[in-house]
């Protein structure tokens, strides 16, 4: 018998909105309205039965919207926004939460709530819960691109619970640097990869293709991806007009392609309340694992470039927590953001990075799309449906939030789940991971230094800048640099191998510049 406490998730839904000419552009409320009500829906309950789970429904959890993020510099509320996005979602569904969330950065967010409602859940202190998230950058961009003049504000009353607020993720001193910013730091990750495989660059471009091709494949087959087209891995490698250079390493077809009007939803409540409300066993899903935990929040703190000790514990944690190893997992989706993400997530599980098994159940986000935070809401979708159809296999979602910062992992089964649920505290492991010694970094360096990782930003596919991450060579400390707009130096980073390169650096005006002879 199971528990009436045990929680499971009943309800998936998710839309992708790819009207470019549609007389009513949907703002991202809209847009999670949706989904919302495709989750009501999914659970089988008739009319009826839908208007009584929705009246019942009295936690809403959102996932915080890009524009919101105060780590986008790029992103702009430049149409006006939902001061209340919960209770927003909730007028247009007819409910009445007594709870309204809205999530922190990162897009560990949407399995990281998942893990906590289960909890709540199972504790009896929540009873129904909608969680939600949903992006329209693709209509943003379009309206401003049009100038066209949007009115997407809006004023919810009720309470509000917002995790958003004062979270640091990357320093003034960093960000002066250009380090903190998603699309210039997974490179610098990705380059300390690039190191420890013994790749030169042209071995690598092959490399991170050949992990992003199969992703491809699968985003083609998938209605609700954005981008739908076959990338190759010679495609992916060759570095052209189409496929200019973002970040070195990185070509455009392997970044997280945040230009989406995409949204999410899924419906969580308990095993006695989906029996009181008559939704068929058939449609419930179990977690049976489930752990987050964060590294050093500060990129220039990290243990190193090329591992992540919070992934290691949180999937430690989530299988030891389902009693299970990776070799149980029939259908994995690995956070994707860039390559560096998915190899290191295959290292910490001890999977093939090229597994033809599969990788991602969405097509990850450069090719179904990378709707801000909430990219892992569909595929918790995704799992959902799949685990309906082969009840006894286990899934695996991973989750990333900062640049590769903030974990969670979730194991799921059609299966249930044994004895009472429970987890474990994050805070009984997170302290270990704080408390991990790491280099001593320094504001100010000066002197010779040796490279550890670096990129080279580009501009419209050009040479802009480099970042370089460096020791100095006699006291061992880190420190961030750059180099400016000094094509010849630039244009070698690009073609040769710098790691582990002589330079001398200066510290001017708190802006540090490395020189290399």
């Amino acid at each position: 018998m199971i528990e009436n406490s045990t929680p499971i998730l009943v309800g998936g839904g998710q839309f992708t909105d790819k009207e470019e000419t549609s007389e009513k552009l949907r703002s991202p409320m809209d847009l999670a309205a949706i989904s919302a009500e495709t989750a009501i829906a999914d659970t089988g309950l008739g009319k009826s039965g839908r208007m009584l789970l929705v009246k019942a429904i009295d936690t809403i959890a959102v996932v915080r919207l890009f524009a919101d993020s105060h780590n986008r510099p790029r992103m702009s509320n430049s149409f006006g926004r939902a001061q209340n996005p919960p209770r927003a979602i909730a007028s247009r569904i007819g409910a009445e939460p007594a709870n309204s969330i809205y999530g922190s950065i990162g897009g560990n967010t949407p399995q990281k709530f998942i893990n906590e409602m289960a909890q709540r859940i199972s504790e009896g202190d929540v009873e129904i819960v909608l969680l939600a998230g949903a992006e329209a950058i693709r209509t943003t961009k379009q309206a401003l691109r049009k100038g066209l003049t949007l009115n997407w504000e809006e004023n919810s009353s009720g309470s509000l619970e917002d995790r958003g607020q004062g979270e640091i993720i990357t320093s003034a001193h960093e960000l002066a640097h250009g380090v903190g910013i998603p699309v210039n730091t997974y490179p610098l990750f990705e380059q300390a990869i690039r190191g420890e495989l013994g790749h030169n660059v042209k071995e690598h471009f092959a490399h991170m293709g050949a992990i992003f091709a199969p992703f491809s494949e699968v985003a083609a087959d998938n209605p609700f991806s954005t981008f739908r087209t076959i990338r190759t891995v010679k495609q992916l490698a060759a570095v052209t007009e189409d496929n200019r250079l973002i970040g070195f390493p990185y070509p455009k077809f392997v970044n997280a392609m945040e230009n989406v009007n995409q949204s999410a939803s899924v419906i969580m409540t308990s095993v006695g309340k989906a029996r009181e409300l008559g939704i068929d066993p058939s449609k419930w899903i179990f977690l049976h694992g489930c752990a987050e935990a964060n590294d050093k929040l500060l990129p220039l703190e990290r243990i190193d470039y090329h591992s992540s000790p919070a992934m290691n514990e949180t999937f430690y944690q989530a299988f030891e927590m389902a009693e299970l190893d990776s070799g149980a997992i029939d259908y994995f989706d690995l956070y994707s953001c860039f390559p560096a993400a998915v190899q290191i997530a295959c290292k910490s599980l001890k999977i093939d990075v090229t597994d033809r098994q599969g990788l991602t159940l969405t097509g990850g986000l450069p090719f179904f799309g990378g709707p801000g935070n909430n990219y892992s809401m569909h595929a918790i979708v995704e799992i959902i449906k799949k685990l309906r159809d082969k009840r006894q296999a286990f899934g695996m979602i991973t989750a990333i939030g900062g640049c590769l910062t903030k974990h969670a992992a979730g194991i799921y089964s059609a299966t249930p789940s044994r004895g009472r649920w429970g987890r474990e505290k994050a805070s009984s492991y997170q302290l270990g991971l704080d408390d991990m010694p790491g280099p001593e970094v320094i504001k100010t360096p000066h002197g010779e230094s040796t490279v550890e990782t670096y990129t080279v930003v580009h501009k419209k596919g050009e040479p802009d800048y480099g970042i370089v991450i460096a020791r100095e060579k006699l006291s061992g400390r880190r420190f961030v640099s750059n180099i400016g707009n000094e094509r010849g130096v630039l244009n070698a980073m690009l073609d040769q191998d710098f790691l582990g390169r002589s330079g001398f650096v200066n510290n001017v005006n708190g802006k540090n510049t490395i020189s290399f002879t």
